[in-house]
């Protein structure tokens, strides 16, 4: 038995033998920690924004204003609660993601309502359950495609919006064929769960399925698949150009691109980011919206007073954009180029660019949000880069030993668990592939983390015998990798995106979808057509340099014997990047490993099995920060508690499939011992910044009344929405303006706000 097959045996003979021993990177605190550098935007001699505090004022009110969807949806209307959504009303959507017709009716749920304008209940959850919660085999006792996520827009046909007031566009408007009560219309829900925003700049590609790219190309959130994209820039005073922009690190600038437009978000249909500038720029920023007087962006700005809150501020959209940005791409005072809507005046240039705009000052913005004060991230470290916890007090000396033991016994159920081979580094995720690769990249003199035990970079930066290297983590920005599925067989990932068998694979690609265009959206499925010499097929230029020596399990070996699922000499291989005369062998843990196909073998239907794919409702591993206050989980946000998700992995999943990640089959069903759940966490909520709790500074925010469900109930609505007579009239949450200095009572957690 050669070394290869070998490997693959005691992979197998392990997973029978569960649990498996302890191994790989430990989470770390992001004290610190810089966001990823975005070479072009702030430095050079002629940079993109040339004010950055006022980059951040123009993102923080565009993030929270209502004007900027159609019918009063703001980002922060899905974002408001810990940067997530805390909202039980008319939060179901009938799983539209899904491939199985069941994907556009809605189940009855567990409580007995369910559908449009439902108010959830705490019985609702989990939305799969089995008869022996320890089984994922046993019985189904009731199990629904159903989602639970954010409601947004009535939608509509965009006609127009005023330039000047009101916060809902023109829009030909009827009742959906999904979302009503009896012929009476509702707001469309989203068909994912909304994630939380904290923390999310250090994502390499955001939303669940990492179509936000990480390249900012201006316009769009397609990166440099979009063909069209680009900004207009000022040549002199008599000509503009249409230039392509290429900001790397910039996943939440293409993110800010896609909800304004969504006719499920925020917008009606046929609306551009033109037509949303030309409806705000002229506009009082925040204008219909209270802001506080200590607000710790916009305070300076702001109109209140003690005692006295009121909306607005002292200035308009189009003066932040002019403070914040290079004059080359607002100055130009022509019309012509950037096209016109019909029947009326031609976009100016700042219009032209107003996506721009939005993208990068709503990323600046949430650049600053930030949670690096946990006790996780405050407590000293041991040589092994584990918490000691020497941070945290109980009321006497036994209640502290208690809770310091209890968050140990926690730590060691995590690893142990494995948690940590995709819930680590310092955003607890494995998709924060640029921030863990640049902590790895050994600098002199350069540290992070706490500061009584301040952690070098390099390859030990995140556990003792470059530990990261267990889940594919290097140096090297790879966002690719190969590793096992339930069944021990090698195959392609996209890094920090994973199968864990929530829902039935059928009900939602995940990262195994397509963009706009029809292509992809999975790295691991070009790097398919980069192996194969296809260059026509790679989207994204990062693909082209993958570094296969860095994969947890490799794909080509420079051996003369032949190894199932491998590559050999046999079929054919060449030097890792001898195509581009480069090779691609430095660093490598084993060089024998620096190896791709050679084209022919790839292109070889013979040798398929090599090139297999794990992309099927893979989703981007979530941070784990602030996790108590984040819930519902999942990417259908089908569980309430941290209970309900431990049960969930104590199964190893509730769908088995042939994407589902080895590593879920490590999982011990002890971690369901009630002492072990409460010790597991315990260890969890050590991951929340009490800043969030209490929404203090960077945390804080403008007053944002959020649409809440409708009058009414899942079977009767009030129609006469002030919209339009047959849809129904909104209820609404006021989620009041806070100060830097937070609120006094502090955040709920869901299954609180659910039982409310």
């Amino acid at each position: 038995m050669h070394l290869f097959s070998k490997i693959h045996f005691f992979l197998i003979v392990a997973v029978a033998a569960m649990p498996v021993s302890a191994h790989g990177p430990v989470p770390v605190s992001l004290q610190g920690v810089p966001v990823p550098p975005v070479p072009g935007l702030l430095d050079g001699s002629n940079p993109i924004v040339v004010n950055k505090s006022a980059a951040i004022a123009l993102g923080k009110a565009l993030f929270w204003d209502t004007n900027v969807g159609s019918d009063g949806m703001a980002c922060g209307s899905c974002h408001f609660h810990a940067g997530a959504d805390g909202r039980v009303k008319n939060q179901l959507n009938p799983g539209a993601k899904s491939s199985n017709a069941s994907g556009q009716t809605f189940d009855t749920l567990a409580s007995g309502g369910g559908g449009p304008n439902h108010t959830l209940r705490p019985e609702d959850f989990p939305l799969h359950r089995v008869a022996d919660p320890a089984d994922k085999f046993s019985a189904v006792t009731f199990s629904t495609d159903d989602v639970v996520a954010s409601s947004g827009t009535f939608s509509g046909e965009f006609k127009g919006a005023s330039r000047t007031s009101g916060n809902a566009d023109q829009c030909s408007r009827s009742v959906d064929e999904v979302f009503h009560v009896n012929q009476t219309g509702t707001r469309r829900v989203e068909p994912r769960n909304a994630p939380t925003v904290i923390n999310a700049v250090f994502n390499q590609r955001n939303f669940w399925d990492g179509r936000a790219n990480n390249i900012f190309n201006g316009s769009s959130p397609w990166g440099e698949r979009d063909p069209n994209a680009g900004v207009w820039v000022k040549v002199n005073s008599r000509s503009v150009t249409k230039e392509k922009l290429h900001l790397e690190n910039s996943s939440l600038a293409s993110l800010a691109t896609g909800p304004g437009l969504s006719d499920t978000e925020m917008s009606c249909r046929k609306r551009t980011w033109a037509d949303i500038g030309r409806k705000l720029l002229a506009r009082q920023a925040l204008q219909n919206q209270k802001v506080h007087y200590e607000d710790s962006v916009l305070g300076p700005y702001s109109l209140s007073s003690i005692g006295n809150l009121r909306p607005g501020l002292n200035t308009t959209y189009k003066n932040l954009v002019m403070q914040a940005f290079n004059a080359k791409y607002w100055s130009y005072s022509g019309i012509g180029p950037f096209g016109a809507p019909p029947g009326q005046a031609a976009y100016n240039q700042m219009e032209a660019n107003f996506s721009m705009f939005f993208g990068l000052a709503l990323q600046l913005y949430q650049a600053t949000l930030v949670s690096d004060q946990s006790p996780f991230d405050l407590s000293p470290v041991d040589a092994g880069l584990r918490p000691t916890w020497t941070n945290v007090f109980g009321a006497t000396p036994a209640e502290t030993d208690a809770k310091r033991q209890a968050l140990k016994r926690g730590g060691v159920l995590f690893f142990n668990n494995h948690c940590n081979l995709c819930h680590t580094g310092p955003s607890l995720s494995l998709a924060a592939v640029a921030t863990n690769a640049a902590l790895l990249k050994p600098e002199a003199g350069k540290t992070f983390g706490p500061a009584a035990t301040p952690i070098p970079y390099g390859p030990n930066a995140f556990g003792p015998g470059n530990a990261a290297y267990a889940a594919g983590m290097t140096q090297y920005v790879n966002p690719i990798t190969r590793d096992y599925n339930g069944d021990v067989l090698p195959l392609l990932m996209d890094l920090g995106y994973v199968n864990t068998g929530v829902a039935d694979p059928h009900s939602d690609p995940g990262i195994g979808g397509v963009d706009d265009f029809g292509n992809p959206l999975s790295f691991s499925s070009q790097y398919i057509q980069y192996l194969q010499d296809r260059p026509q097929g790679i989207k994204d230029s990062l693909v082209k340099n993958i570094r296969a020596c860095d994969f947890i399990t490799s794909i080509a070996i420079n051996s003369e014997f032949p190894e199932p699922y491998y590559f050999t000499t046999v079929e054919g291989v060449q030097a890792d990047g001898s195509r581009e005369g480069v090779l691609r062998n430095q660093n490598c843990a084993d060089p024998a490993t620096a190896f791709i196909p050679s084209p022919s073998a790839a292109r070889d239907e013979a040798n398929a099995a090599n090139l297999g794919v794990a992309v099927k409702a893979a989703f981007k591993v979530p941070t784990l920060r602030n996790i108590e206050l984040t819930g519902p989980y999942m990417h259908n946000g089908s569980m309430a508690t941290l209970e309900q998700v431990i049960e969930f992995y104590g199964r190893q999943g509730n769908f088995h499939n042939e994407n589902l990640h080895f590593q879920v089959s490590t999982i011990s069903s002890s971690i369901n011992s009630p002492a072990n759940r409460a010790d597991l966490i315990a260890y969890l909520k050590a991951f929340t910044d009490d800043r969030v709790r209490y929404e203090k500074a960077p945390f804080d925010h403008p007053e944002v009344v959020v649409p809440n469900g409708h009058e009414g109930n899942h079977e009767a609505v009030v129609a006469g929405n002030p919209l339009q007579a047959d849809l129904a009239k909104d209820e609404v949450l006021v989620v009041p303006a806070v100060g830097a200095n937070g609120l006094a009572e502090p955040l709920l957690p869901f299954d609180q706000l659910l039982a409310r």
